[in-house]
């Protein structure tokens, strides 16, 4: 439970302009869809796929390290690890059992299966869209639980992308049309809250010491 009171003083630490964009940003944030990236081998694209989910408004990632660990490319995700929550696993079994815990179908985006072209995706389904290594693509587990295939349409003669690019092409199409319709994808009233006071936690200095001072002059 968050204690508003709390949050709208801490909120007064923050400039005008931050706050606004705080609240413009939570607002037009979604747990509708998720990504989950699996054993991703160049550190670049794993922080190049987060940085996407924050700009198209995505509020969380998975990533499954089963053979590849690596921390986020700071430099590369422009701090978008502060704004996205990222959900770490060590295998793809326990990555998956969380998702479809959640609601969420699973998606394969792989260039081999001309299941389902991008355009014709049905966007008011929950779904986790699952990229694979770079080389090898999705892991025969993830096919065989996936839910649905989808491809990005091509026309020349490169049968795939890069990870992070293809993540990106996905993500905007998808969240456009999402907010066409009457879906509610926006997070919750209290998860907006709980993710402003995150933010605020990550953004003002002294951030302990002004709580402390806040529940002592109570």
């Amino acid at each position: 439970m968050i204690d508003i009171a709390l949050l709208e003083h801490l909120e007064t630490y923050l400039t005008e302009n931050r706050l606004e964009r705080f609240l413009d940003v939570v607002n037009q944030r979604t747990k509708h869809f998720t990504v989950a990236t699996e054993d991703v081998y160049q550190l670049h694209n794993t922080s190049a796929v987060i940085r996407s989910c924050d700009v198209f408004g995505i509020q969380e990632v998975s990533i499954v390290e089963e053979r590849n660990s690596k921390r986020i490319d700071r430099e590369i995700a422009m701090g978008a690890q502060k704004w996205v929550d990222v959900n770490r696993y060590h295998s793809m079994k326990d990555c998956i059992k969380a998702i479809k815990y959640q609601g969420y179908q699973i998606v394969a985006t792989t260039p081999h299966t001309n299941d389902c072209m991008l355009h014709e995706f049905d966007v008011t389904k929950k779904s986790c869209f699952f990229f694979g290594r770079e080389t090898e693509g999705l892991s025969q587990e993830v096919l065989e639980e996936a839910d649905v295939f989808l491809k990005i349409p091509m026309s020349g003669f490169t049968e795939s992308l890069n990870i992070s690019v293809s993540a990106a092409i996905i993500l905007q199409q998808v969240t456009t049309k999402l907010k066409q319709t009457d879906i509610d994808w926006r997070l919750t009233e209290g998860e907006q809250l709980e993710k402003r006071m995150d933010w605020c936690k990550k953004t003002i200095k002294s951030y302990d010491d002004i709580i402390a001072r806040f529940y002592k002059q109570r």
